[in-house]
């Protein structure tokens, strides 16, 4: 038997506002409905989600279908890039991305970095894995903590990884126990360009 534990970065959102409380844009609505129609006959057992609002709205409509609450933990939030709240744009990013996936300790005054963000966000899934073995679960989820994740069964998911990723996206991971056997992409995108948080 395996776990399948299927990541979801969360739709499109809109560029300015807090990390915590952006929703999503109409296109990332719209993408989360498609979302839903895809893993919608997967019988998933548990919907999981980061506590940032644009993640548990790219999940939440297939948790109603399936009759189930979002589970929400917070450590399953998207890499904190700094200590402000807000966004940190697309030119301030990309540099700072690209030194922390060669150095993983590196993080901004008040941020955190790759390797911290990494410990808090593997603990939560080694803890799903053994709660829900053999079982489906979905993870509403961030770009940069999402490749974290996958990058630490893996180390081919990587910075190239992420930017390859859309908004939103699907990854379908097999795992027997805690061994990663397996990851499929259930997201096709007609364009393919790539957004970070």
């Amino acid at each position: 038997m395996s776990t399948y534990v299927y990541m979801v970065r969360h739709g499109e959102s809109p560029k300015e506002g807090n990390e915590r409380t952006r929703g999503l844009t109409q296109k990332g609505h719209i993408d989360a409905q498609r979302v839903t129609d895809i893993l919608k006959d997967e019988k998933m057992d548990a919907v999981v989600s980061s506590p940032y609002i644009r993640s548990i709205l790219t999940v939440e409509k297939l948790a109603k279908q399936l009759g189930q609450e979002v589970l929400v933990y917070e450590d399953l939030k998207e890499r904190i890039f700094s200590s402000k709240d807000n966004r940190v744009s697309d030119k301030e990013l990309v540099p700072l991305l690209e030194k922390s996936f060669l150095e993983e300790n590196f993080a901004l005054e008040g941020g955190e970095s790759n390797a911290d963000c990494q410990k808090r966000a593997i603990k939560v899934l080694k803890e799903l894995l053994e709660t829900y073995r053999n079982k489906k679960i979905v993870i509403g989820s961030h770009g940069a903590v999402m490749t974290l994740m996958m990058g630490y069964f893996d180390s081919d998911y990587d910075l190239n990884f992420l930017h390859s990723t859309s908004k939103p996206d699907i990854y379908r991971m097999e795992f027997n126990e805690q061994e990663l056997v397996n990851v499929k992409r259930l997201w096709s995108v007609n364009n393919s360009f790539s957004q970070y948080s």
